[in-house]
């Protein structure tokens, strides 16, 4: 039996739907206290209602509005012993066609948003006594690739890079840093790219199902406990096994 999460403060970043809302609404159900962050105020605002939880409009690729949410957690939680920094964007463009600014926004977001969120909890996560940072990485850019996401790609793949050496600074001071790796997961996002899209996944997939939410949000739960405190600077593929075959006919 795991160590409870009871009445710990979490903050996730992207909060507000998808992968962040899941991984809010477990945390939640958990008893934990939380906190989400979202760009769209209408949206986090349902989100939180549904949640129990606190909302603040912030967008991560801005350092001021990362110090503004770490200064609302100070006040709202008190502490803050859990940061999912979950917050993410994957517009799909090939490489031929990006354009500087599709490149400047998905890293923006996604690698520099996830820099900038753990500086601004430095402090709460250093006086928690058992500070967690738990990323929402992928599959795609740090184990395979897919056309259309090379600048999301990377993106990924620089996240463990930081996540590597982050864990080795912050290990003094009792926080760990993991990451969880998605492979296709059932949200509003992956609805957008349509049903052939969805079957061609399912298909490269051997347990022949996408993921939920909470196949996702269970992981990072596990990171969060006392039970998983020994553990630092690495990874859990959460995919049905889609990364394991060598060929598609491997996955039938």
């Amino acid at each position: 039996m795991f160590t409870s999460v009871q009445g710990r403060a979490v903050v996730v970043t992207g909060g507000s739907r998808g992968i962040g809302k899941g991984i809010a609404s477990v945390f939640a159900r958990n008893g934990a206290r939380v906190l989400i962050t979202g760009r769209d105020r209408a949206v986090g605002e349902v989100a939180a209602q549904e949640l129990g939880a606190t909302f603040v409009a912030a967008d991560v690729a801005s350092r001021a509005d990362c110090e503004r949410v770490a200064a609302i957690a100070r006040e709202q939680l008190g502490r803050v012993d859990v940061l999912c920094a979950n917050a993410g964007i994957f517009p799909e463009a090939r490489l031929a066609e990006l354009t500087e600014e599709d490149i400047d926004r998905v890293l923006n977001v996604n690698l520099k948003g996830t820099i900038l969120a753990v500086q601004a909890f430095l402090p709460l996560l250093k006086s928690s006594g058992r500070g967690r940072v738990i990323l929402t990485s992928s599959i795609t850019g740090p184990i395979t690739g897919s056309p259309g996401w090379a600048h999301y790609g990377a993106s990924k793949a620089g996240q463990l890079g930081f996540m590597r050496t982050a864990a080795i600074e912050l290990a003094s001071d009792g926080i760990t840093v993991n990451a969880v790796l998605p492979g296709n997961i059932i949200t509003e996002g992956l609805t957008d790219l349509g049903e052939a899209y969805h079957d061609r996944m399912v298909a490269a997939i051997p347990m022949r199902k996408l993921g939920s939410v909470d196949d996702i949000a269970y992981a990072a739960l596990f990171l969060a406990t006392d039970e998983a405190a020994y553990i630092t600077g690495q990874t859990i593929v959460v995919d049905g096994g889609q990364v394991l075959p060598e060929t598609p006919e491997a996955a039938r």
